[in-house]
């Protein structure tokens, strides 16, 4: 049967070979889901932007997406586990519509600039598993009217980010920024939780702790895949 291909693919991002005792864990699931999804899975592991912290180099995403003439883009982090039985959200998404698994709240975190106050919605990102079709792209838009340490000053971790030692400003760079962007070109937002509590009630999809160090993570890691099963 014909069928006409949506064109996806899984973005992540791991430079200078980053953590294989994490990657050896996750990418092999991350690609389980890609093929489960129809989807490439692609690796960002060169640096294009050395003025920045390496997290922003997930914006590359804006010029890689339309390179490979995406219909969907999806980023996950390198440090996240995803079951197998993860389910492909583009199919509850619009194309007008981006996702995150869920939000902060953005005054908490950001100091707010005439974008922010416009949008009104107070959308603070969690940008570790994020979505966007080819007419959204500009979520991961780079940013052409801010310096690193000008974004840095508009960034305040919360207490327990503080207390882990592991969590800077420069680590928040892209949640900003992705935040940002969602304000500034108005983008329609969704919450991958609220579509999980509506279809998949109790299911525990997803793995991702950012405030431990990465031997810890390891150690938990194989603990949670032993949990499902997988170990």
């Amino acid at each position: 049967m014909w069928e006409k291909k949506i064109k996806k693919t899984i973005y992540t991002l791991a430079v200078n070979n980053w953590c294989p005792e994490i990657t050896d864990l996750t990418f092999p699931l991350l690609q389980r889901y890609a093929d489960k999804i129809g989807a490439d899975f692609y690796v960002i592991a060169d640096r294009k932007h050395p003025d920045w912290p390496i997290t922003y180099e997930k914006f590359q995403i804006y010029d890689l997406a339309q390179e490979h003439e995406n219909d969907w883009n999806i980023y996950l982090d390198a440090d996240a586990l995803i079951h197998p039985e993860t389910p492909d959200f583009t199919l509850y998404l619009n194309k007008n519509e981006v996702a995150h698994t869920g939000q902060d709240v953005a005054p908490i975190r950001w100091k707010y600039d005439r974008y922010f106050l416009r949008d009104g919605r107070d959308i603070g990102s969690c940008n570790w598993f994020t979505i966007a079709s080819d007419w959204c792209i500009d979520l991961w838009h780079p940013t052409d009217d801010l310096t690193p340490q000008e974004v840095q000053e508009r960034i305040f971790p919360t207490v327990p980010e503080e207390l882990s030692k592991l969590v800077t400003p420069y680590h928040l760079i892209d949640d900003f920024l992705v935040a940002r962007n969602i304000a500034k070109f108005g983008l329609k937002f969704k919450m991958l939780s609220e579509i999980i509590e509506t279809k998949y009630p109790g299911s525990g999809f997803f793995w991702h702790q950012y405030t431990i160090p990465p031997e810890q993570k390891a150690i938990e890691m194989k603990q949670v895949l032993q949990g499902w099963g997988l170990l």
